[in-house]
């Protein structure tokens, strides 16, 4: 994996459905400031800005020129990357390969998105094939009520026990000062929720939400000489692509690029019980059903046991492998930092600066993102 690489600082917005207070890069600052402030580190101190974002759905372009007096990145070596909901992770995992190659030793990671100032669904829906797809895409929403009712139909998973997936989350969140949507609720809230797309409910999508994440990738020699923090190592780093037809796709269902990513990083960083040899995941969830499949892909349970896995309680917070202690995607959704903060919180537990919401004793931590396509990353963490 080249040589070593930690996270070593984070930073984040407070997340909101619209932050009309800040434009773009004033919420960019934002983050950046936090994350700099983390690490106790000024802009001379950084080799290298990464950044990310789903500039389409804000219709502002070129965002790697615009940003920078939120970046920092003047004069400095940069570069954009954008992969849709995976995007932040693909930055993180770039970060991770700048230091790792050894041309840089610190190297800042940023991700955003304002979604207030754009058309999300205008965006996903101009991503289907113009012929076969486009007149009934529907974006997330009816992808996922598709998956969900044949994940239903063939397993006996029930609307309640996805109900469950929603009240953990935005639970949790009620213990993250960034989180969006922080609001308990009920199983019955969840049910009775404004019906989207059968069995998809109001309360079972994720929001829209406008905020930005950075966090820090350094090098050994900077991660034990100045980090303030302890270090979140990089244990294990996978990524995997599909195709772009929806139709053609298994989608929910053990979903194969998750699978595979997992299965490779789980033999990088040498686990054969994942239930049991992770502390903690942070999975990005886009509604309450991804998340009881990708317990299966996952292989924190057998195919089609995602339900009971979840019946059981082992995902809660008191539970065997605590899922998204942060609120999850579920609560907050800015969707090109999204990825980030899955990988960011992941960091936050190792480092063990949780606060309400940590996982006691964490040390090896799971963050997934994921992409329109379903295709996945998929970063393990390790504090030493």
């Amino acid at each position: 994996m080249g040589r070593r690489a930690a996270i070593i600082a984070t930073g984040q917005t407070v997340h909101k459905s619209k932050r009309r207070e800040v434009n773009i890069v004033e919420l960019i600052h934002e983050a950046v400031s936090d994350c700099l402030k983390d690490a106790e580190m000024t802009m001379a101190d950084i080799d290298a800005v990464l950044i990310g974002n789903m500039e389409h759905f804000e219709g502002v372009y070129n965002a790697d020129l615009w940003a920078v007096d939120g970046t920092g990145a003047w004069l400095k070596h940069g570069m954009k990357i954008t992969t849709g909901g995976t995007t932040g992770a693909s930055v993180a995992h770039a970060g991770y390969y700048h230091v790792a190659s050894g041309m840089f030793d610190c190297v800042l990671c940023v991700g955003w998105e304002k979604q207030s100032d754009g058309d999300t669904t205008a965006g996903l829906i101009f991503q289907a094939d113009p012929l076969f797809e486009r007149a009934t895409m529907s974006g997330a929403i009816g992808t996922f009520a598709l998956a969900a009712s044949e994940y239903m139909n063939r397993f006996g998973i029930t609307e309640e026990q996805a109900a469950r997936v929603a009240v953990k989350n935005r639970g949790n969140a009620l213990n993250n000062p960034c989180a969006h949507l922080r609001k308990a609720i009920t199983i019955e809230n969840v049910l009775q929720s404004t019906p989207l797309a059968y069995p998809i409910k109001l309360l079972d999508m994720c929001p829209t939400s406008d905020g930005a994440c950075a966090l820090l990738v350094a090098s050994e020699k900077i991660a034990k000489k100045k980090s303030p923090n302890p270090p979140a190592w990089f244990k294990a780093l996978s990524t995997r692509h599909d195709q772009p037809f929806n139709s053609d796709l298994p989608l929910l269902i053990n979903m194969r690029s998750l699978r595979d990513a997992a299965k490779e990083a789980y033999a990088q960083a040498g686990i054969k019980n994942p239930l049991k040899e992770i502390d903690v995941a942070e999975l990005y969830e886009p509604c309450t059903f991804a998340e009881l499949s990708w317990y299966e892909a996952l292989g924190f349970c057998e195919l089609g046991q995602g339900g009971k896995l979840m019946d059981s309680g082992a995902t809660q917070m008191s539970g065997e492998l605590p899922v998204n202690p942060s609120g999850g995607v579920i609560s907050t959704n800015c969707i090109g930092a999204t990825a980030m903060i899955r990988v960011a919180e992941a960091a936050i537990q190792v480092m063990g600066k949780g606060g309400a919401r940590q996982v006691e004793g964490a040390k090896i931590a799971l963050a997934t993102g994921f992409g329109g396509s379903f295709w996945t990353e998929l970063t393990i963490l390790e504090r030493d």
